[in-house]
């Protein structure tokens, strides 16, 4: 990096936000507060029932309602709306049935659109949406994931089965590693447990938006979409439009969390009605809407068997998972279990894995991704099973897994799973862990209350994870059948007063990259951070990107940045070279400024831009433009890790648990802004936090969501969460230049696995073995009082799933 003398690095720095004084001043600009003349609002009725055949839609007081434009069935639109695209077929003879945006002829979940109606006002298109009448006639309907393995009832009977695709990881066919039967039948101890992932709803600060413009010589969406890049591609794919003749704008969006990583029917949708009527058109969901409509993440059911020698050596590990893609696949639905597919062996080296997964359709909304996409069910099996093996051997947990994790020499390592991990020091944020948390003290706490028989217990949680960021080499995903590459591009632009303009092909969405990549680019070009522009989200002005997930912006994105930044300098130091009448071979640059090597001679940075755009006295044949561009396609993953350490106290009067200590050390490579990280940290806690302990969506008998507002589906608040204690270790990625590994999906991860671990530690003793998340009170209530009214461990089903 090259930093002028009198300003630090700014990599490393603790940056407030450029976004935020705009953000926080109610001066965000997002997409429902964009309004063009003339716009109309849409409204959408959807199927109150999970299962049905449409007999019947009469549309007829809708449309003579007031103020309303147009009506349309999915029979209107059939012949345009296409089927959603799913991205990622995983298997060649994958099922996937066609997912309209507007349904035709029957109807797969509660909450499919049936019908649109477009008005003059939002009010006004709520209103008539009432009046369709639709006239369903009920279908027998399947819930349950396992029930749906088994054909019993079929979603899609053209299909004839529930199952789309079953995707298998030997390490004995793959090479790396042994047969697993034969690993679990030498295996001293083999431990075998069934987990629920249950089923989450994103629940982002900001409803989806979309506001289509198609007045102009193109069509112009503005959405609240992660990717508008792909959404681009795909729509324009789903739709026949031109990719030249569509233009996606993301602007200030608000909170993602993958559940916005979508192509969605609701943008389908408004771009049909704006083309049919001629008009920019509007549709905003509403809270209800959102936690109904927008899909939901993880649900999975996983049956695990992990053997092992009496000396705590790990042998093998079995994963057959059951993976709900809900009633149809969304853009990446059926990938969501494969990324996992490649963490469930965690941080640690054993000799043989298996992974089987079957993708199978229910009556419920679509699952597709969410905050992690795979790796938080895959830790949290491996971390609940290292928990329940260390039990099975009387070994301390930590013990345990410091007998099978990497050991920091062993790096670069290549996994039984087919990874290569490139660095890691797991030793090292253990060790940092446990004395932050007082480890020792708190075990002793711990055996102090069981003695007194104290109601309140404690227990202590813990999870040592690893995770794949940076999504992802393009030559991965082509082998996985995912129908992209994992490259992503940017542009660098020099303005003639010496400032700078960063076009990047990523999108944010809450993470910070305006201020992150003024930093990178602040260091590399010696011009002030404050100089810098960021300009994203704008499939205009971005031409090219593949957006933000998976931890890859700044491991991929912002190395794209870095290398469009050198070619500027190289293009600048021709330039200088002649204003200096130096050979440019002669000429170094530091510290912003050109210089020729071993004299007093130089120009600054400023000085090269004027110059190359007043163009006066240029190198012959030079193009007068110092801009550049650059993409970045990763060799491979970076590999984030960490310890974290919950001290759970549970009340075993009324089952209510709570945190009383959480520390985490994270290593996630460099660190370009240390508040920007530790913001990402503390929001990933909450999020998994909440996954361990409050958030669930439950449909009742008849598939209807029954968590549909905020005050069924639980998230958490501040008061709710402890004060988190964070640290950090560093062991530089080599996948990239910069080192970093990623971030924003790192306390999601890891922590559901050591809340609930926490919380089976402080009740264990009284016969409790197994809890289901989330760990409502009442769950666990029911639990204790299973063991002790049988002095045996309930399952998860009896202690109240």
């Amino acid at each position: 990096m090259t930093v002028t003398d009198s300003r630090p690095p700014e990599i490393g720095r603790a940056r407030l936000r450029k976004e935020d004084a705009r953000l926080t001043t109610g001066r965000g600009r997002f997409t429902d507060n964009i309004s063009l003349p003339g716009t109309l609002y849409l409204g959408l009725v959807r199927s109150p029932v999970a299962h049905a055949r449409i007999a019947s839609i009469d549309v007829s007081a809708a449309r003579d309602a007031p103020g309303v434009v147009r009506v349309f069935t999915g029979a209107d639109l059939a012949d345009e709306q296409g089927s959603l695209p799913n991205a990622w077929p995983v298997t060649p003879n994958q099922l996937a049935p066609p997912h309209p945006a507007v349904a035709v002829d029957t109807v797969a979940f509660a909450g499919e659109i049936v019908a649109v109606v477009v008005a003059r006002s939002r009010a006004q298109a709520r209103d008539a949406q009432e009046l369709v009448d639709v006239d369903y006639e009920e279908l027998p309907l399947v819930l349950d994931l396992e029930e749906a393995a088994t054909d019993s009832t079929l979603v899609h009977p053209d299909l004839g089965t529930n199952v789309s695709a079953t995707w298998v990881f030997d390490s004995a066919e793959a090479g790396t590693g042994g047969e697993i039967e034969a690993a679990l039948a030498e295996s001293d101890v083999v431990v075998e447990r069934t987990i629920r992932q249950q089923r989450l709803i994103p629940a982002f600060m900001e409803p989806r938006s979309v506001l289509v413009d198609p007045t102009g010589e193109q069509i112009t969406m503005w959405s609240a979409t992660q990717i508008p890049h792909i959404a681009k591609l795909m729509l324009a794919l789903t739709l026949g439009i031109p990719e030249s003749k569509l233009r996606v704008i993301a602007p200030d969006v608000g909170g993602g969390f993958g559940g916005k990583l979508a192509v969605t029917p609701e943008e389908v949708i408004t771009i049909l009605a704006a083309r049919r009527t001629g008009k920019p058109c509007k549709y905003t969901e509403t809270r209800s809407e959102s936690l109904m409509g927008a899909h939901h993440g993880r649900d999975h059911v996983q049956h695990l068997r992990i053997g092992a020698k009496a000396d705590g050596t790990v042998t093998g590990l079995d994963v057959r998972i059951v993976a709900d893609m809900g009633a149809y696949l969304g853009l990446i639905t059926s990938g969501i279990p494969i990324l996992g597919a490649f963490m469930y062996n965690g941080i640690y080296k054993f000799s043989a894995y298996r992974f089987e997964c079957r993708n199978v359709f229910t009556n419920r909304v679509w699952t597709d991704a969410y905050r992690g996409a795979g790796r938080p069910e895959a830790t949290f099996a491996i971390e609940r099973m290292m928990d329940e093996l260390a039990t099975e051997l009387d070994m301390d947990p930590i013990a345990l897994r410091e007998k099978n994790w990497i050991a920091h020499e062993e790096f670069p390592f290549d996994t039984v799973a087919s990874l290569t991990y490139d660095t890691g020091d797991y030793e090292a944020a253990t060790a940092k862990a446990l004395e932050l948390f007082g480890y020792d003290e708190l075990r002793a706490e711990q055996a102090r209350r069981r003695e007194s028989g104290d109601p309140i217990q404690l227990g202590i949680g813990v999870s040592t994870f690893t995770e794949m960021c940076g999504l992802a080499p393009s030559r991965v995903l082509g082998a996985l059948n995912y129908a992209a590459g994992g490259w992503e591009y940017a542009q660098v632009r020099v303005l003639a007063t010496g400032n700078v303009e960063v076009v990047t092909g990523t999108s944010p969405h809450g993470q910070g990259h305006v201020t992150s990549w003024s930093q990178l680019v602040a260091d590399r070009l010696g011009v002030p951070f404050e100089n810098v522009e960021v300009l994203h989200g704008d499939t205009q002005i971005a031409q090219k990107g593949l957006d933000t997930y998976g931890s890859r912006s700044l491991s991929v994105g912002g190395m794209a940045v870095l290398a469009a930044a050198d070619k500027v300098i190289e293009k600048a130091r021709i330039v200088a070279a002649h204003m200096l009448e130096a050979a440019a071979t002669d000429v170094e640059f530091t510290d912003g400024r050109f210089s020729v090597r071993g004299t007093d001679q130089g120009v600054s940075f400023a000085d090269v831009a004027f110059a190359t755009f007043s163009a006066h006295d240029l190198p012959d044949g030079f193009e007068p433009s110092l801009d550049a561009d650059a993409t970045f396609d990763p060799e491979n993953f970076s590999f984030p890790h960490g310890t974290h350490l919950a001290a759970m106290e549970v009340d075993t009067e009324t089952g209510r648990a709570s945190v009383r200590a959480y520390v985490c050390v994270d290593d996630v490579g460099t660190v370009v802004n240390p508040m920007l990280v530790e913001g990402q940290v503390h929001g990933g806690l909450a999020q998994g936090i909440s996954q361990a302990l409050y958030e669930e969506a439950v449909y009742d008998e008849f598939g209807t969501l029954v968590t549909g507002s905020f005050t069924d589906y639980l998230v958490p608040s501040a008061p709710d969460l402890p004060e988190f204690v964070t640290d950090r270790t560093t062991t530089p990625a080599t996948s990239n230049e910069l080192g970093v590994k990623g971030v924003g999906e790192a306390g999601t991860i890891a922590s559901t696995p050591a809340i609930v671990n926490g919380i089976l530690d402080a009740i264990r003793h009284l016969g409790v073995t197994d809890l289901t998340m989330p760990c409502t009170p009442a769950r666990v209530w029911h639990a204790l009082e299973a063991a002790r009214s049988t002095g045996t461990a309930p399952s998860a089903t009896e202690a109240g799933a």
